[in-house]
């Protein structure tokens, strides 16, 4: 046996002590015309969604639609903040001084949670995405800058990332709540880092390899939650298999934060 099925059955993951952990996804990252991913097909499978906020995808009127939907179903609302880049999807390398990176993920804060609000929910968390995400993990000064902007808007806000970079480290320094993020659809090097994409097999797009790794990982005990990306094919259907197989492994699926 192997993936999904041969980790539901392997020794390693009987007696799973019961606990609970989060879903996330990225969500709303259509732009105009440019349809990105299934947020429908997906949204009944997660707890947390990572709204897009303009800048690397999600147009005003497809962030509306998405927080709308997610408050409906009582999903979680995140930032998902990047670096202004559109073409590139936010996946491209940007050297960005730290009060522009400031005034920039402020200005996502804002509008995600200022249309969040008109349908009775709230931005309950911000997590970086692509190219910000992995420069954060390494450099100070635009970690503190991403801080900043989160003390500055809401101190309350979780910040979710992984565990033992520069961000997680200025989070913490700053009084925030730091929420330790895997990924269940991308590999991992030697390091505990993400191969990059460029690399083959750096996206588990297969449901099975994808409800196994998370699987390992929430066996783990080091992860609050587990991320699906939503512009990988099938995400929907990959999200699906592992949160049924977490729950059969014994874990509650629930946010790491009240909406």
């Amino acid at each position: 046996m192997d993936g999904a099925a041969g980790a539901a059955g392997h020794p390693r993951y009987r007696g799973l002590v019961t606990r609970t952990i989060d879903l996330n996804a990225d969500l709303g990252e259509s732009f105009d015309d440019r349809r990105v991913g299934d947020d429908d097909a997906l949204l009944p499978w997660i707890t947390s969604a990572n709204v897009a906020c303009g800048f690397h995808a999600g147009d005003a009127r497809t962030i509306r639609t998405t927080v709308a939907r997610c408050a409906e179903l009582g999903v979680v609302i995140g930032a998902q903040v990047s670096y202004r880049d559109l073409d590139g999807f936010g996946r491209r390398a940007m050297d960005v001084p730290a009060p522009a990176l400031e005034a920039d993920v402020l200005y996502q804060l804002a509008a995600v949670d200022g249309l969040s609000r008109l349908v009775g929910s709230r931005v309950a968390y911000l997590k970086p995405h692509g190219a910000l995400y992995h420069r954060a993990l390494v450099d100070d000064v635009q970690a503190a800058a991403v801080v900043a902007a989160v003390v500055a808007w809401d101190r309350s806000l979780p910040l979710v990332t992984m565990a033992g970079g520069a961000l997680a480290r200025h989070a913490i320094e700053a009084g925030l709540r730091v929420v330790n993020e895997g990924f269940a659809d991308r590999a991992y090097d030697a390091a505990g880092r993400l191969v990059p994409r460029s690399e083959p097999g750096a996206v588990l797009g297969q449901p099975d390899l994808a409800a196994g790794q998370a699987a390992r990982l929430a066996a783990s005990g080091r992860f609050e939650s587990l991320c699906v990306h939503g512009d990988t094919p099938g995400a929907a259907a990959v999200a699906e298999a592992v949160r049924r197989l977490l729950e059969a492994r014994g874990l509650t699926i629930a946010a790491f934060t009240s909406p």
